[in-house]
């Protein structure tokens, strides 16, 4: 897999995140000063998101360097990928466990409190709360995250991510919209196929086929060599 895979999925699903963000964006606080504090407010909120991201990377980096170790990561790559797979399969919305609605509950308090405030610092800290709100697509990402086997590469497959959504989500924050709806609604209909091609690579990997790049030979230590 390579890093452009994650970019990809980024910016497609950068269409998703512009639905479910696509209010807080708008409300976001403005630092007093002129039109460049307005920009420089809304890139330290991105930093805050993308850097929530990157920490994740390094939890799934630590789990992949972890199974790649008692020889589980194959089987990991591949159920990931049949997990994702199934779930794009699936219609039906799963409703979220009591404890996960009570930390979102948690998250959007403190969202509302950082909201009334108008500094870099409050921007920064909603960009990261932000970032810990449930979201399958994160979730995507991780999965991708996990199975590169190791911390730097994880925290690298989850900045891609993070860049990836940058343009749409950095737009709208600056302007209120970036593109048209038709044209949006066109894209979203990528955005499956992008994490159908995910799980495959995902899948493909653990079979360690011994092909450079898309399935390296795991069980040879091929996965922490290749980048």
């Amino acid at each position: 897999m390579d890093y452009a895979l994650a970019l990809a999925l980024g910016l497609l699903g950068s269409l998703h995140c512009a639905a479910m963000c696509g209010p807080l964006l708008l409300a976001l606080p403005v630092p007093p000063g002129g039109a460049g504090r307005f920009v420089a407010g809304r890139v330290v909120y991105q930093f805050g998101r993308i850097t929530t991201y990157a920490l994740f990377g390094v939890i799934a980096g630590l789990a992949g360097k972890s199974l790649f170790v008692i020889g589980a990561q194959r089987w990991l790559s591949i159920a990931l990928g049949v997990a994702i797979l199934t779930g794009l399969l699936c219609s039906k919305k799963i409703a979220l466990a009591a404890p996960v609605v009570r930390l979102v509950g948690k998250l959007k308090s403190a969202m509302g409190a950082q909201l009334q405030q108008r500094s870099f610092r409050s921007l920064v800290l909603l960009g990261m709360l932000n970032g810990l709100l449930p979201c399958g697509l994160v979730y995507v990402a991780l999965a991708g995250a996990v199975a590169r086997g190791t911390i730097l590469s994880g925290v690298g497959w989850m900045l891609a991510f993070g860049l990836g959504t940058l343009p749409m989500m950095l737009g709208i924050s600056l302007s209120g919209k970036i593109l048209p709806p038709t044209f949006r609604m066109k894209l979203r209909r990528a955005i499956p196929f992008s994490v159908c091609l995910l799980a495959t690579l995902l899948i493909l990997r653990g079979m360690a086929l011994g092909i450079p790049f898309l399935s390296p030979d795991l069980a040879t230590g091929v996965c922490c060599t290749v980048h």
